[in-house]
């Protein structure tokens, strides 16, 4: 029984093997071509848009920038598991092993198939996936077979001189070969597989390591400087986090700034071979080239994204300065119908993202950017365009790494977050957070303060008040003014006494309209309420 054990085990070991070489040399592969063409991402991006709306909030609350890895991960460890199964099924049946495996790749090969930007090519790491896989898991059953054969006892009794003997190893009738050399063929058979299986394993590390750089060193962007800025902004004045440890930055690094989105491989774009289109309902359509963009006389604008998912008090938000297009330059160059009321924008993947219009010409400073923080678009932020229109949620305002601009209406396209039953009008809505101190943090009693940031995009903030154990709401003294469209660090000092603290904060825009004290959950148009934390002072 120990023996089968050992030999289930190392047919499942086998089938292991198989997988992880097809996967890992098909992500190689796709590294050197498309990254998103990789079967493991392709069934990835393929659960993500089958998840229902209800777990992705939960993902995105509970794992934040975890939760990509983390379903990757699933991802893998779920084809490890089947791919186990495949190797104890081929020990005995090798052909049925063969078939199970080329299902397992060819369903991956169907979620790169029903990618909204496939072509044809994207299907040569499937390709590779299921060569590999199956030619390894031939060679690796064969070989644990030949090894069994070795190793299986063979009784010399009553076999006549110079007749070679049979046995049924898994099934199959294999003739024995008695003699001297015996147990010499055995100890290079064992030290043979060990070897194969080790250098498969390490063929397999080294792929996916490889693939991982390669794709690490497409998404550097080098040689390539801002288009010059109609009227350079002044400098942003220095912030509170120079003075006050804990709350945020003024300017949020481009590093620190929150991605969310559904793709699991950046996409790389050749700037050179980019265009943007404005089609639908216009008088003209219009393509732009990034040197057609770049040298337009391009503005700056300090604006503050926030991502729909944001919870009350969450990090799903940032503050940058941004350089590009005016988005009302290029769509009155295209002269706008009279019909839509949509702009449905695709990015270089297929994904669609719907705009009210009139968020694009109602004046406020919507923009086709090609700049963040006084560089170029990074590519995890949209490289080489991407919208950004404050005052409005993300997920209807900023479509990363844009190609398409199309003019239309509601009732004639809908876009994949509305395809989901989010909200189509999206307006941020007043916000304010706690930084410091943090929640159930323990704090040294004595003089400290309580400090953070609050946002009232289209109107600036007026105001922001503190609340100390449900006392009275106390006036928060302000950080730096950048525009209406910039959140405003603030802060309050307190002489914080021994004990358990309950702390609140609210903020009050230029219109004279107070955040919303009523809790609302981020589905299906934003979340509301006040944060209210709890720190300990000893």
């Amino acid at each position: 029984m120990k023996r089968l054990d050992r030999r289930t085990f190392a047919h499942a070991t086998a089938g292991v093997l198989a997988g992880v070489v097809g996967m890992s040399l098909a992500h190689f592969t796709a590294a050197l071509l498309t990254p998103a063409s990789s079967p493991a991402l392709a069934v990835g991006t393929a659960v993500i848009d089958a998840t229902p709306t209800p777990v992705k909030e939960w993902a995105v609350r509970e794992l934040g920038h975890a939760d990509k890895p983390i379903l990757i991960g699933s991802v893998l460890l779920a084809t490890i598991a089947f791919a186990a199964v495949i190797g104890v099924v081929a020990r005995r049946r090798l052909g049925l092993g063969v078939v199970l495996i080329a299902v397992l790749v060819l369903i991956a090969g169907g979620a790169v198939v029903r990618q909204p930007s496939f072509e044809i090519g994207q299907l040569v790491p499937t390709a590779v996936a299921l060569l590999l896989g199956i030619a390894t898991l031939v060679f690796l059953t064969r070989a644990l077979r030949a090894r069994s054969v070795l190793d299986h006892p063979v009784s010399k009794e009553n076999v006549p001189v110079g007749t070679i003997p049979n046995r049924t190893i898994d099934d199959e009738t294999i003739p024995d070969r008695p003699g001297p050399d015996r147990r010499e063929d055995a100890r290079l058979s064992r030290r043979g597989v060990l070897v194969g299986f080790g250098a498969l394993t390490l063929v397999s590390a080294a792929a996916a390591a490889g693939g991982q750089l390669i794709v690490r060193s497409r998404t550097a962007l080098a040689n390539i400087s801002l288009p010059r800025v109609r009227k350079p902004l002044p400098a942003l004045a220095k912030g509170l986090e120079e003075t006050y440890a804990g709350i945020s930055r003024f300017q949020t690094r481009s590093r620190d700034f929150y991605r969310v989105d559904t793709k699991l491989a950046i996409p790389i774009v050749d700037q050179n071979s980019w265009e943007l289109k404005i089609d639908g309902d216009v008088d003209r359509e219009l393509t732009f080239s990034y040197d057609d963009l770049r040298e337009r006389e391009n503005v700056e604008h300090d604006i503050t994204l926030t991502c729909v998912s944001n919870e009350v008090g969450g990090k799903l938000v940032g503050a940058a300065r941004w350089t590009g297009v005016p988005l009302k330059e290029l769509l009155d160059e295209a002269g706008v119908g009279s019909r839509a009321d949509q702009i449905l924008s695709t990015d270089v993947e297929g994904f669609t993202i719907s705009t009210p219009l009139e968020a694009a010409l109602d004046g406020r400073n919507a923009m086709l950017a090609l700049g963040m923080n006084g560089e170029v678009l990074s590519r995890t932020h949209g490289f080489p365009a991407r919208l950004v229109v404050p005052g409005l949620y993300g997920y209807v305002g900023a479509t990363k790494w844009v190609t398409k601009l199309t003019l239309t209406r509601y009732d004639a396209a809908t876009a994949y977050w509305t395809d989901r039953d989010w909200a189509i009008d999206a307006p941020i809505k007043l916000s304010s957070r706690i930084d410091t101190p943090r929640p159930l943090s323990t704090i040294e009693p004595g003089r400290t303060v309580i400090g953070g940031v609050a946002w009232a995009q289209q109107t600036g903030v007026a105001k922001v008040e503190v609340r100390i154990d449900g006392g009275r709401w106390q006036p928060a003294k302000l950080g730096p003014d950048a525009g209406i469209d910039y959140w405003r660090q603030w802060y309050l000092p307190w002489d914080a006494e021994p004990g358990s603290h309950q702390l609140a904060v609210r903020v009050t825009d230029r219109d004279g309209t107070a955040q919303d004290t009523s809790r609302a959950t981020p589905f299906p148009d934003g979340s509301s309420g006040i944060q209210e934390v709890v720190v300990t002072v000893a």
